[in-house]
């Protein structure tokens, strides 16, 4: 493409998008005879009319409709990365909200904020523990940490865990006393303990697939309730009863002995964590660079 035309459609980009001549003329501090002669100049180069314009008003022709629908979001993603080229030197500095529930903290995020801190030292971490979906705008966070089944479709999600599984435990004295389910149906004979959600205070549903095909839940039905995670982990352990959680929540504890799994291929694998924002564009240094930090952890998993 010949260089000399850059100019001339940058300027065709911004009076498509403003849609006024003036108003260009006036951001820009540059004259409309300028930005007039400027357009001139390219629709002759280019040999089509692109804008139809009088004294009173103006308005893109079919030509200049398809050429500013392509150009406008080459330049947006020239613009981001120009931006992005600007802040690689810039030390981000400030708050960083972080809005999450208690489970990503422990596991995900707290086991590297040191490293996190140490190596950005002018940042500053509020960790917002929330088990419901957060408004992270509303809320004034810069990003929320969910499942990715949990999110809307508008928001923009990047993976930091690898696929996860439900888990279903116990103690092994509680499976000697109780015996060992071999399937979900047999559940109704245990006791299951259940988790409240502390937003939606509702209680979770223990989620399986049947081996031939079919998502399913069951509800449990035990004789502790907490809204507590690490509560009801230490609860198994201790024997009470049986939960369903995060393989990664309970992998400790399998390791060591003081729970065994039990249901295993009744718990296909999903999706894991995502963190999410609500757009690229504009996006702080602080929130880019959290962003490649929990990308470079996702890859030891």
């Amino acid at each position: 493409m010949e260089p000399s035309l850059l100019p001339a459609l940058l300027w065709f980009v911004r009076i498509a998008h403003l849609k006024s001549f003036t108003k260009v003329a006036r951001e820009f501090r540059v004259t409309r005879a300028a930005l007039s002669q400027n357009l001139k100049s390219l629709e002759q180069k280019l040999g089509v009319t692109l804008i139809y314009r009088t004294t009173r008003d103006m308005s893109l022709t079919e030509e200049g409709r398809l050429l500013y629908e392509t150009l406008q979001p080459a330049l947006g993603s020239i613009e981001e990365a120009l931006r992005n080229i600007g802040q690689i030197n810039v030390e981000p500095t400030g708050l960083l909200r972080i809005n999450t529930s208690r489970v990503v903290a422990k596991y995900i995020l707290e086991p590297h904020l040191a490293e996190f801190l140490t190596r950005y030292p002018k940042l500053k971490i509020e960790l917002i523990m929330d088990d419901g979906l957060a408004n992270i705008i509303a809320d004034g966070c810069d990003a929320g940490i969910r499942l990715g089944e949990s999110l809307a479709e508008h928001v923009v999600a990047i993976p930091i865990t690898p696929m996860l599984e439900m888990a279903v435990v116990g103690s092994p004295q509680y499976f000697e006393t109780y015996g060992t389910p071999a399937k979900p149906s047999d559940l109704v004979n245990h006791n299951c303990l259940g988790f409240r959600n502390s937003t939606s205070h509702s209680l979770y549903s223990w989620e399986f697939t049947d081996p031939n095909g079919g998502d399913f839940e069951v509800q449990p039905n035990g004789k502790l309730i907490t809204n507590d995670d690490e509560g009801m982990i230490r609860a198994a352990v201790n024997g009470i009863g049986l939960i369903q959680h995060i393989n990664f929540a309970v992998r400790e504890h399998i390791e060591s002995g003081k729970l065994v799994r039990v249901l295993n291929e009744w718990c296909s694998p999903f999706t894991g964590f995502f963190l999410y924002v609500p757009s690229r564009e504009n996006m702080p240094a602080k929130t880019r660079i959290l962003i490649d930090f929990l990308k470079e952890k996702r890859d030891l998993w």
